[in-house]
């Protein structure tokens, strides 16, 4: 009887043009199969093979890096070929979150490259413990020992733990027979490494039990499950659980694979799960051993390893998806980054492409997770951006902030509803952005003269006013801007549960922030007001001076000049300030208040 063949994973990455693609073809050559059996073997299901920090994502699955699969009379590999590009960092985070081994290419001509050091430290970083040097292109430099050498002794300095080997992937010296101008070389050549090479145990069979719910199946009237992947441990029927975050408890009655069911399953199986009565459970919902549930919170340290051309923006809401969960993150300020030449933390404002840094994060719910360190699948996560809708970062689980547990929301006896109803209005908060300029402060203004006239309960924040105290810290950069917004935010939605009618009169250049806002608020309570005046127009008007002193470089990063403004695209009210004056304005927003009220 054959014995089953071992899977090992691995990654190849390295600077551009060290000769990955060369490696792999080599490696082809050399085994003389590359097998597609495995993928059959996953029942069609290729994120099981592949399942990095950004599989999972609303569209479907997302691989982003290139896969290639052989094999050799031993053992199967599956082998993640990352570029070695700086844009496609991304690939490299998404190849190595799944890998057990990382060969590292260095070409023997240039030596040890700042993406050597980079790809380096993100796969010890993601948890990547067997690392293998390859000297390539040894060739070119007539063999030398010496200059092998002299790259190992540098590496050295990048990597404490790994192997060296020197080869020529062109002409397979040491790839998978022992080159004979490399008489010196007396250790492996790499196929021999990787077959005898032990994958990293895997330890989550042992942990305790936890299944990411994926999604929920019906079958007519007697049959609700609950499908995911088991992440960790074991499950059998009748074993106690609890669904997290709400810790509801259950008993699982069956564990049903296609039409079978099974007597148990393991960490790596993709399963349904029926409980033995109803039980309020959905897709972003863990299942987890009732004796040992997983943490829960929504304030953690994490390292964000940032993949986007436009800057980390610090107080902006992200999109974030960890497993199945999904939620609305806020990222603070980083409290260091990772100099990628030194392996030093530096200080840091923000995190630029391919900045690795330590930064603080809150979500808008708790989340069900694990540190990284502990479990990839609980750990992970990536940052996606809300407007775009493109990955931008990707974050690995440090430890929940302990403030996350330490505070609960204190349930008030007096309601927002008793505040409104004892003023006998509704609340709103209306919201004027455009540029600077266009009319917002006046017109904001003779709204609230007139709502006073009326007998209504209001206040005005307004965007000067507003950074004479609360926000006097804040300049004028783009992550500034997106902390002044989030502020004023957070501001008004205590006058709204004041039961006032708030005024905001801001630039807010970002759809992005307007719509965190927005979200912050009951639905219907945000009305948008776009007070819409061309850059010409307002830079005619220049009441305060500002587009000139911008125009004279005095003022950097003024929006319609040195940054961009975003006008709305769905306003549910929008003032043409060239054809509208101030009082007619003024009178178009107040019956559309009372109109709604």
């Amino acid at each position: 009887m054959t014995a089953e063949k071992t899977l090992l994973r691995f990654i190849t990455c390295g600077s551009v043009d060290d000769g990955k693609s060369s490696l792999l073809g080599r490696l082809l050559v050399e085994t003389g199969s590359a097998y597609e059996d495995e993928l059959a073997n996953c029942g069609g299901d290729l994120s099981r093979l592949v399942d990095g920090l950004e599989a999972e994502r609303e569209q479907g699955i997302t691989i982003d890096v290139a896969y290639r699969f052989f094999a050799t009379e031993t053992r199967k590999f599956i082998v993640a070929d990352a570029p070695g590009h700086e844009q496609y960092t991304r690939n490299l985070v998404t190849g190595a979150s799944t890998a057990d081994l990382a060969l590292v290419l260095v070409d023997a001509r240039k030596g040890v490259l700042t993406q050597t050091r980079r790809h380096t430290y993100l796969c010890k970083l993601l948890g990547v413990s067997r690392i293998v040097l390859l000297v390539n292109k040894m060739d070119l430099v007539g063999f030398d020992e010496a200059v092998f050498e002299r790259i190992v002794e540098d590496y050295g300095a990048v990597a404490e733990d790994f192997v060296a080997i020197p080869v020529s992937a062109f002409s397979g010296d040491n790839v998978g027979v022992r080159s004979n101008a490399m008489a010196w070389y007396r250790g492996s050549t790499v196929i021999e490494h990787l077959e005898a090479v032990e994958p990293v145990e895997d330890q989550s069979a042992a942990a305790p039990f936890r299944m990411p719910v994926q999604f929920v199946t019906r079958h007519g009237q007697d049959f609700r499950g609950f499908a995911g992947m088991i992440a960790a441990g074991t499950v059998r029927p009748g074993d106690a659980v609890r669904v997290m975050p709400a810790a509801t408890p259950a008993i699982v009655a069956r564990i049903v694979l296609g039409e079978a069911d099974l007597p148990e399953a393991v960490a790596g199986q993709s399963v349904t799960l029926v409980f033995d009565r109803e039980v309020d459970c959905s897709r972003g919902d863990t299942i987890a051993a009732a004796d040992a549930p997983p943490e829960v919170a929504d304030q953690f340290e994490a390292t964000l390893i940032w993949m986007d051309e436009e800057p980390l923006m610090t107080g902006r809401q992200y999109r974030l998806k960890l497993g199945t969960q999904s939620a609305l993150a806020t990222v603070q300020p980083p409290k260091h980054e990772v100099n990628v030449n030194s392996l030093e933390d530096v200080p840091a404002k923000t995190l630029q492409l391919n900045g690795i840094g330590v930064a603080d994060l809150w979500t808008d719910v708790p989340l069900v997770f694990a540190p990284y360190s502990e479990g990839r699948q609980l750990g992970g996560f990536i940052l996606i951006d809300r407007v775009t809708n493109e990955t931008v970062g990707a974050g690995l689980i440090n430890y929940a902030l302990r403030r996350s547990n330490n505070i609960h929301a204190q349930v008030l006896d007096v309601t927002r509803e008793a505040r409104a109803a004892l003023k006998r209005q509704t609340p709103r908060l209306l919201w004027f952005t455009g540029l600077s300029g266009a009319g917002k402060s006046t017109i904001a203004n003779l709204v609230e003269k007139k709502l006073h006239a009326m007998g209504r309960h209001s206040f005005l924040l307004d965007g000067d006013n507003v950074r004479l105290g609360l926000n006097r810290d804040l300049g004028f950069s783009d992550a500034d801007r997106a902390e002044n917004i989030r502020r004023v935010g957070e501001t008004a939605k205590l006058m709204l549960d004041a039961g006032l009618i708030v005024l905001a009169a801001f630039i807010s250049p970002f759809r992005a922030e307007r719509r965190t806002v927005r979200e912050m608020v009951p639905e219907g309570e945000f009305v948008e007001i776009f007070i819409d005046a061309p850059l010409a127009e307002a830079e005619a008007r220049d009441p305060k001076g500002l587009y000139a002193k911008a125009r004279g470089g005095l003022i950097p990063n003024f929006t319609g000049i040195g940054s961009p403004y975003e006008p709305p695209e769905a306003p549910e009210i929008r003032i043409d300030t060239v054809r509208t004056s101030p009082e007619e304005a003024a009178d178009q927003i107040v019956r559309f208040l009372l109109e709604q009220a």
